[in-house]
């Protein structure tokens, strides 16, 4: 692991305690307030008690602790070289994430350190200011609940205006582009942020609409080599899932996803190599024939 457990929700709970207690801050119901913030439901139930009773041997009967300097965790080398890495994906400017004190780092690898295939070459050009500013925006708009105009070019190239709730942004691996998810408008649900020209604040309320949305499940066979189940279910983190073991070293997994979404399914599929097979549904199981096929036919390994 790059970054270890110190770097998890109890640690960074109990330092944020500590720190307060330094500044001279006794307040039980301010100290669980950190811990109800910074760690899980279940954690007042540990971290206070085990600092009250000295188990932990870093505060005293009186609230007062035997640290004096507020705790700190630097990053290590190799930490600071994998930020570095990721740094220089030009996705991460889209969010604002300004990571300083990295300019002497050497980068952990580098975009030419890794091909991509099974993967359109058209795909959205983060590095365009005017892209970025627009994806700012409407992230900023989903954040605050506010709806929006929406100038466009729509798929016959006609420009046009529309006015909805923004919900959410995804991203698709296959395509390498970003689409924004909408509601209360009924003729657009799903927009390519590639095609927004101009976007800004709209003064009007919006209706929830109802849209009838096709799921299908996918059943993966995998065999449990180089953590192979591990980085499946980290893969399919996002997606309703539910995992059986069926061998010694054998599992089941049974991912639900949009319809819509099934050639970028495949696409995940196929990444994992022979250690993951796909069992069901027929139809799927074809798009993943077809697609090794069409491989083998350009070479491809």
């Amino acid at each position: 692991m790059i970054f270890s457990e110190l770097y998890s929700a109890y640690y960074n709970s109990v330092a944020e305690i500590i720190s307060k207690l330094i500044d001279g801050e006794r307040d039980e119901r301010v100290l669980r307030k950190i811990v109800s913030e910074k760690a899980f439901g279940e954690s007042a139930t540990t971290i206070l008690p085990s600092l009250k009773s000295g188990k932990w041997q870093l505060v005293r009967h009186d609230m007062s602790t035997i640290l004096k300097h507020k705790p700190t965790v630097p990053l290590t080398n190799l930490q600071k070289s994998w930020l570095k890495a990721v740094s220089l994906d030009p996705r991460v400017r889209l969010f604002g994430v300004s990571l300083k004190g990295l300019d002497d780092v050497k980068p952990l690898f580098i975009p030419d350190d890794y091909y991509l295939y099974d993967k359109y070459c058209d795909g959205d050009d983060f590095e365009d200011e005017g892209y970025i500013s627009r994806f700012r925006f409407i992230l900023s708009a989903i954040h605050d609940g506010v709806p929006i105009k929406i100038n466009m070019v729509n798929k016959n190239g006609k420009e046009v205006y529309a006015k909805c709730m923004p919900l959410r942004l995804e991203y698709s691996e296959k395509d390498d582009k970003f689409r924004l998810i909408t509601d209360g408008c009924k003729y657009l649900h799903t927009i390519n942020l590639s095609k927004i020209r101009s976007v800004g604040y709209c003064g009007e309320s919006f209706k929830h609409i109802e849209r009838e949305v096709r799921y299908d499940t996918v059943t993966l066979r995998i065999k449990n080599e180089r953590n192979a189940l591990e980085r499946c279910m980290l893969h399919f983190a996002h997606f309703e899932k539910r995992a059986e073991k069926v061998g010694k070293n054998e599992y089941l997994l049974h991912v639900k996803f949009d319809h819509k979404d099934e050639s970028e399914i495949v696409i995940r599929v196929l990444s994992f190599g022979p250690r993951v097979k796909a069992e069901s549904p027929d139809s799927f199981v074809e798009l993943i024939k077809k697609k090794l096929l069409a491989q083998r036919e350009q070479n491809l390994r």
